[in-house]
């Protein structure tokens, strides 16, 4: 299964391992065993620093092909239910290198939070190998599991574990639950998990909290195109940048098929993310990943409060935090989400091959989803509200093709009904006829656009009434020193190409602000910081 070029590279990953690493497999039967074995043996060759045992663990895993991973013969709390293919593949070779010692490249502030966590927590990951936002919770729950003896993880591949799948109703990945009971359910990130352990218990977020990073010239707040692309910009005129996202890549890292950035003819989100994340680590820029925006105080100095409760204060801010899809907001859509209402055709797919789905939308992503998921399901009927498809023709003529495409136009879906916890029908209305229909199905796919990722600001800047943040041809906000560029915007055409030039716009007009305010704003500062270090004296 690991070829020679994944070997060479295995090599080279495992060259400096200062500790002994152990695949242990449950010992048993099962049909799928001996590749499994034959896997693991491979990639323990591949260093005298990685081995590999077969051993009875009495309970300790779930099953015949279930390996933990023993770091100098103690348990690591990382478990791998299945074979680790795939998407999945980064995360065994990350959950190697970090149990064996290599850094941890997650915020101080964020480590603190998993340190402070005092109660043991067991979660479960169920995932599919071709889910490409799986490995992101995967590998953000190993590394729990490496900071705190307190925490493990089990990766469970569904595909596998059938018979749990049906037990526990699951029908999107990633699926989590923690000490038996679901955590989190569908498409979930690493930021949403840390939120919800936030909501367990928000005093972890207390204690031991990170030194504050001094005066910030730019704060850039959004890690996909628009984003990333500002904060190197920035970067490159030397000054101090941090950067907050919930994940680097944002909304692009859910498009599979890419293929209008000019220069690149061909590439997928997952790719790009990775490619924009090794630009911003060319620089010097402060990156803090799986953390929110909880507060914004505008003022001559922008202070910014983050979900860790970390606070940052900066001459100048640039927000680039995108959109996220957007809901039909109809009766049985939110009750029966991770129950056959989705909103990742990629992802969630597999989980309904050979039966009914429908994708609400007729718009590029919409007919994408349609012709993504031809090849899975038994059929899929496409509903767009308007009278024509806005999808491009050359889309549109691939789904008129395939026989298992249906496209009703001029419909408004009213209802998802559920059947025994689980999708089995949705109402909608003929527009021209004004009759209502049913038609039975299995599964909802939910593709009608973005909604910006605005809310968190409150105020502090002029929005129009659908949540845009309004600009002006400088990238310019209502408030002094604030920008904003990319899909969170009232620029036209939201497209990847046009949030990389917005945001390097936005990085060029907050250096202009800099140059003329730079020097009155740090003596602000710091006449600000003297007051308050008398006052605390006192």
């Amino acid at each position: 299964m690991l070829n020679k070029q994944i070997l060479e590279a295995l090599k080279g990953y495992t060259a400096d391992l200062q500790k002994t690493v152990t695949f242990v497999l449950q010992t048993g039967e099962h049909s799928k065993r001996d590749q499994l074995k034959d896997f693991l043996q491979s990639f323990a060759s591949v260093s005298d620093k990685v081995q590999f045992e077969e051993r009875d663990l009495k309970g300790q895993v779930r099953s015949p092909i279930s390996f933990l991973i023993e770091v100098d013969g103690e348990n690591s709390g990382i478990q791998f239910s299945g074979i680790p293919s795939g998407h999945e593949f980064n995360s065994l070779v990350l959950a190697v290198l970090q149990a064996a010692g290599t850094p941890i490249k997650l915020d101080s502030s964020l480590q603190n939070m998993v340190k402070n966590i005092d109660q043991e927590m067991k979660f479960e990951v169920f995932v599919s190998l071709s889910c490409h936002n799986c490995p992101d919770v995967v590998q953000a729950l190993n590394q729990f599991a490496v900071i705190n003896p307190n925490i493990s993880a089990e990766m469970i591949d569904g595909g596998l574990f059938q018979d749990v799948i049906e037990e526990r109703d699951i029908q999107g990945v990633p699926s989590v639950y923690l000490n038996g009971e679901l955590f989190a359910n569908g498409k979930v990130t690493a930021a949403e998990l840390i939120d919800k352990l936030l909501e367990q218990d928000p005093s972890i977020a207390k204690a031991d909290s990170a030194e504050k990073l001094p005066l910030q010239d730019v704060v850039v707040i959004g890690g996909g195109p628009a984003g990333v692309s500002s904060a190197i910009y920035s970067a490159r005129k030397g000054l101090k940048v941090t950067l907050i996202a919930d994940r680097i890549g944002g909304q692009v890292k859910d498009t599979m098929g890419i293929e209008n950035l000019i220069s690149v003819p061909k590439t997928t989100g997952p790719e790009l993310s990775g490619a924009l994340q090794a630009h911003l680590n060319e620089y010097d820029i402060t990156v803090k990943e799986h953390l929110r925006v909880t507060d914004v105080q505008q003022g001559d100095i922008k202070t910014i409060t983050l979900s860790s409760g970390e606070v940052i204060d900066s001459k100048t801010m640039i927000i680039a935090t995108g959109a996220k899809w957007r809901e039909l907001g109809i009766p049985g859509e939110k009750e029966n989400v991770g129950n056959g209402v989705a909103y990742c055709p990629h992802c969630d797919g597999p989980f309904f091959k050979g039966k009914d789905v429908a994708v609400i939308g007729g718009g590029n992503s919409g007919i994408e989803a349609a012709l993504d998921l031809a090849g899975i399901v038994k059929s899929v009927t496409v509903f767009e509200f308007m009278p024509e498809l806005k999808a491009d023709k050359v889309l549109v003529d691939q789904a008129e093709a395939k026989d298992n495409i249906t496209i009703l136009k001029n419909v408004a879906t009213k209802e998802i009904h559920a059947t025994n916890g689980k999708v089995s029908s949705i109402e909608y209305t003929d527009r021209a006829t004004e009759t209502n229909h049913s038609v039975e199905l299995d599964g909802v796919f939910v593709q009608i656009g973005l909604v910006p990722n605005s809310k968190f600001l409150g105020d502090v800047v002029e929005t129009t009434k659908f949540g845009e943040i309004v600009i002006n041809e400088k990238c310019e906000t209502s408030q002094p020193g604030i920008y904003a560029a990319g899909d969170v915007t009232t620029v036209p055409y939201k497209q990847i190409v046009v949030s990389m030039g917005e945001g390097s716009k936005a990085s060029l007009a907050s250096f202009e602000y800099l140059l003329a305010n730079s020097s009155k704003l740090e003596k602000m500062y710091e006449e600000s910081q003297t007051k308050e270090r008398q006052k605390d004296a006192a």
